[in-house]
């Protein structure tokens, strides 16, 4: 999948995850900059160990992408912001479903948020 993000600077890039597993964890919308490296990152890690565990090696391209996000993200300060503008391909549809509020889709939400 890929997910079209607009840095603070205005730069727009797409990164590239072997995985869906970015749903997870990043929706379009707002992040400051900290927030969504670690986002990313965490994704991406979690897209490469779904690849290990299927086919018996990590996935290049996922670090590659978060290696890319890691060098774009230390060009802005922490609490600026960047915003996830599109992720492609979206959930199907069931799945959306499932995962509505979901805190840790919410940008700027945390995992220990309660679901309202």
């Amino acid at each position: 999948m890929t997910v079209q993000v607009r840095w603070p600077d205005g730069l727009s890039r797409q990164y590239y995850s072997p995985s869906l597993v970015l749903h997870d964890h990043l929706a379009p919308g707002m992040y400051r900059v900290d927030d969504f490296r670690s986002r990313a990152t965490t994704a991406l890690d979690e897209a490469s160990a779904r690849v290990r565990a299927k086919y018996g090696f990590a996935c290049t391209s996922a670090a590659a992408s978060a290696e890319e996000i890691a060098v774009d993200a230390a060009r802005h300060p922490d609490s600026a912001e960047v915003e996830v503008v599109s992720m492609y391909p979206p959930l199907p549809v069931a799945e959306v479903a499932s995962t509505r509020g979901v805190a840790s889709l919410r940008p700027g939400s945390s995992s220990s948020e309660e679901l309202s």
